[in-house]
């Protein structure tokens, strides 16, 4: 079971498939812990575009292609941070190690990679091995990465890589949007 899921997840990482949520209101995320800061909900972003990570600190994916990926926007669109216009965060979706990746690592790993915007860790109901977050975005596993419009609109969601420059383009685009 786990290694048809693994193949299943090689596969949509390869392919960089699209999931249902693209296209609709982007669902509230349920956090257990925030690390650098309150934290925040999507119906507080609403007028910004915010960019989303999902991940888990010991993917091999998350590590060599969406942690520096955000790192790199970060810089790219300080200016945009700054005035209000872009929120970056990431939340760590953790559907599989939950032992070893938990919180202590996790604050040890975004100190470690010099992350400094909001980190959620996603929240586990008793019982169930999927967090809520990953739920309710359908997240396929880490890493994943949603851009949500000024409006509360998922309009990209993609699993695994991807060119960048599609992902910049379209923050581009919202960034020059209004709010409806």
């Amino acid at each position: 079971m786990i290694r048809l899921r693994a193949l299943g997840f090689l596969f949509i990482l390869m392919t960089g498939q699209v999931y249902a949520v693209e296209g609709q209101a982007a669902p509230e995320w349920r956090i257990s812990e925030w690390l650098n800061g309150d934290g925040t909900t999507v119906e507080a972003l609403r007028g910004k575009v915010v960019v989303v990570d999902f991940f888990q600190l010991w993917c091999p994916g998350c590590n060599s292609f969406s942690v520096p990926l955000m790192a790199d926007w970060e810089k790219k669109y300080t200016d945009q941070v700054a005035a209000g216009n872009i929120v970056f965060l990431s939340i760590h979706t953790v559907f599989e190690g939950h032992d070893y990746q938990n919180p202590e690592r996790l604050r040890d790993y975004v100190k470690k990679k010099g992350i400094t915007h909001p980190v959620g860790i996603d929240l586990h109901l008793p019982g169930e091995e999927i967090p809520q977050t990953m739920r309710r975005y359908r997240t396929r596993g880490t890493p994943e990465m949603a851009i949500i419009d000024r409006n509360g609109i998922v309009r990209f969601q993609r699993f695994g890589g991807f060119d960048p420059e599609i992902g910049e383009r379209l923050i581009d685009r919202l960034l020059r949007e209004s709010t409806k």
